[in-house]
């Protein structure tokens, strides 16, 4: 039976992988209404792709040392007031999605499957592939453990949490790296122009079941767990693209939330 071939199995394990960390991370996004930076990020993640490919360096590495660049100059700009962050964001988002693209396109030596690193390609996913993807997704959950009260205050009230003697800065930062992390563990799942989704989207149906922030974040994994099963059922049997498809999933189990928060007495 498909559903028990080797490449679906290593395709759920990675799904699994990345929506154990995408939902609690993308509780936070939501929270903060940074979904905006995190499409950011995700386009930034194809400039990174290109340029680990121009300079022999593995993608990931690549993709890590763009949000890093890309976290810093939000940081200096945005904190020099001179253009709002949504601008600068806009301004980011689309420049490197097509400095990206040009670079790819560019690359007669290399031979790149564009359409992988947009939408993903969840099933060609290998072994090495799901060390890296479990390895940086625990990581980024361990770090997302240790930053998640302080979080919580920044997200709050920042200036409460200032008071307080809480980093506000270095926190954000952190935060902002993070999802650079997540971006680059995900990307060949879903891909860069469908990240944001699987950050968001879980999140978002979540919120009308938790009592707490915790228990938000726990959903919200669930919830991206049960898109990624649904979204490679459903490829495998319509013979549909798996990324998009377990996006898909994610947006019908966010629709149906409502009524099943009404049916299980939440009011979230």
């Amino acid at each position: 039976m498909i559903l028990f071939e080797d490449f679906i199995l290593r395709a759920l394990a990675a799904g699994l992988g990345v929506a154990l960390v995408a939902g609690p991370l993308g509780c936070f996004v939501v929270w903060r209404r940074m979904a905006y930076f995190g499409d950011t990020m995700a386009h930034a993640a194809l400039t990174g792709v290109a340029l680990g490919l121009l300079f022999g360096i593995t993608p990931v590495a690549g993709i890590v040392g763009v949000g890093v660049v890309l976290v810093l100059f939000l940081t200096v700009l945005g904190r020099r007031g001179r253009h709002a962050s949504d601008t600068l964001l806009g301004i980011f988002s689309h420049g490197a999605l097509s400095v990206g693209v040009i670079l790819l396109a560019t690359m007669e030596s290399v031979r790149v499957d564009l359409m992988a690193y947009l939408f993903g390609d969840i099933l060609a996913v290998m072994p090495a592939d799901l060390a890296w993807i479990w390895g940086g997704g625990l990581t980024a959950l361990a770090m997302l453990v240790v930053l998640w009260r302080p979080l919580l205050a920044t997200t709050v009230s920042p200036e409460v949490a200032q008071a307080e003697g809480v980093p506000v800065l270095a926190v954000q930062v952190a935060f902002m790296l993070l999802i650079a992390l997540v971006v680059a563990v995900a990307m060949k799942i879903i891909g860069v122009l469908l990240i944001t989704a699987m950050l968001i989207i879980p999140a978002a149906a979540a919120r009308r079941f938790a009592a707490s922030p915790e228990a938000m974040a726990v959903f919200a994994a669930g919830i991206g767990a049960v898109a990624v099963v649904l979204g490679l059922v459903a490829s495998a049997r319509w013979d549909t693209p798996a990324g998009p498809s377990v996006v898909a999933a994610a947006v019908a189990v966010f629709a149906v939330s409502p009524l099943a928060a009404l049916l299980t007495g939440r009011r979230g």
